[in-house]
């Protein structure tokens, strides 16, 4: 304590009566003074730490550093707090780091420029803010998790609602089936058995010998409307063999030109005035392993149409193109077309475009034809010819998986 030996007893009295570690360094950053919470602190006996370097005090790592802090601050001579913003260590005499707290504060002295240090020990606070960050990371954990658990909750929910929305959407659009299939089918069933009531009269009447022609035609009509109702039950039964997986597929081999005669003949019954199918070229030595049966219903379907939604005088073409991986057999027509914002809905069930509503019809042979297609890995589709009518595509594939 020789640095107060010309100074007053009450100055020693107050610097070792503060409970916080302070220490006095000159110019040159030697200790001159040091009070015993200081020494306590830092784990020197009494006087033990005068006469010392500062750097003493100062963790190794933190040299260079200091040197620079401490000539900056001598310039400014000014009170602050030392390291704001910095994590400050000291160290003890057993080479133990701990954190401080400095606060420093020049004076002069007869002349002599000094600067007393105002040490914390500030363990404890440190280890209360890493308990407390530990605390708040893991409540930041537990937040994280709960709103994962949340989201997740909300996003169960409104895959939930998804769900029911669209399972009313599927009740309602079923709904709407049913009210439509209904009406399809009174009506398509009531004009054909009209006609048929009609001509069976009719042929009553026709008693004499020489009156066979008009029996004939009226037998005919009968035949014709029989035909008909039997291909619309069958389609509706094709539908219900579709949806619960009935159906079994026959493969076979057979040749194109076969099936495109057989559909050809059984069409010409149908053709209006001055129509004609025009049959395609070089087919007869094609042979294909399809399901004879499906290629049959898919190619009467696509030609019933043809001729149907064509008017008279015009030609429906046939025409067969094939690469390695498939044969394509077109169907195309000078018809009424399809509108372009009702192509969409082609292949739906019941569907029937706006300008084909006066036509008979079930609207369910295109959707039957496509899925038969589709689970013999072909498929059916259409476009619309720049000129007028359309254009419809059976693909088949020219090897299947059995």
């Amino acid at each position: 304590m020789k640095f107060f030996e010309k100074n007053s007893s009450i100055f020693k009295l107050l610097f070792e009566g503060v409970s916080e570690g302070i220490i006095v360094v000159n110019q040159e950053q030697l200790i001159v003074a040091s009070n015993g919470s200081t020494n306590q602190m830092f784990g020197y006996a009494d006087e033990e730490l005068v006469g010392k370097k500062l750097i003493t005090l100062i963790p190794s790592n933190y040299h260079k550093s200091h040197r620079g802090h401490f000539s900056t601050f001598m310039a400014r001579s000014e009170k602050r707090r030392m390291g704001s913003g910095l994590d400050l260590y000291g160290i003890r005499k057993n080479k133990e780091k701990f954190p401080v707290e400095v606060g420093l504060n020049p004076f002069d002295l007869d002349g002599n420029i000094y600067v007393m240090a105002l040490i914390i020990d500030i363990t404890e606070r440190k280890e209360h803010e890493t308990q407390i960050r530990k605390i708040n990371e893991a409540l930041e954990s537990k937040v994280k998790q709960r709103t994962k658990e949340l989201e997740k909750t909300v996003g169960e929910l409104r895959e939930a609602e998804r769900k029911a929305k669209d399972a009313l959407q599927k009740e309602k659009e079923l709904g709407e089936l049913k009210t439509k299939f209904l009406s399809l089918v009174s009506h398509e069933f009531k004009t054909p058995l009209s006609t048929i009531l009609t001509s069976t009269t009719l042929l009553s009447k026709y008693t004499l010998t020489d009156q066979q022609e008009k029996r004939d035609k009226h037998l005919g009509t009968i035949k014709g409307k029989v035909k008909y109702l039997n291909n619309i039950l069958n389609d509706f039964l094709s539908v219900e063999r579709l949806e619960s997986g009935k159906v079994k597929y026959k493969f076979s081999r057979f040749s194109l030109s076969k099936i495109i005669n057989e559909v050809i003949y059984d069409a010409n019954t149908l053709l209006k005035d001055g129509q004609k199918i025009l049959y395609p070229k070089d087919i007869d030595m094609i042979v294909l392993e399809f399901d004879e049966k499906i290629l049959e219903l898919a190619l009467s379907n696509l030609i019933h149409n043809a001729i149907k939604y064509s008017p008279e005088h015009t030609d429906i073409a046939i025409k067969v193109v094939y690469d390695t991986k498939n044969l394509l057999v077109k169907v195309i027509d000078n018809g009424i077309g399809i509108p372009e914002e009702e192509q969409k809905f082609v292949f739906d069930r019941y569907f029937r475009a706006s300008n084909a509503l006066l036509s008979q019809g079930t609207g369910i042979g295109l959707n039957i034809a496509k899925r038969h297609f589709e689970n013999l890995d072909g498929t059916i589709y259409f476009h619309n010819n720049q000129d007028k009518g359309t254009t419809f595509i059976a693909k088949i594939p020219l090897k299947i998986n059995q």
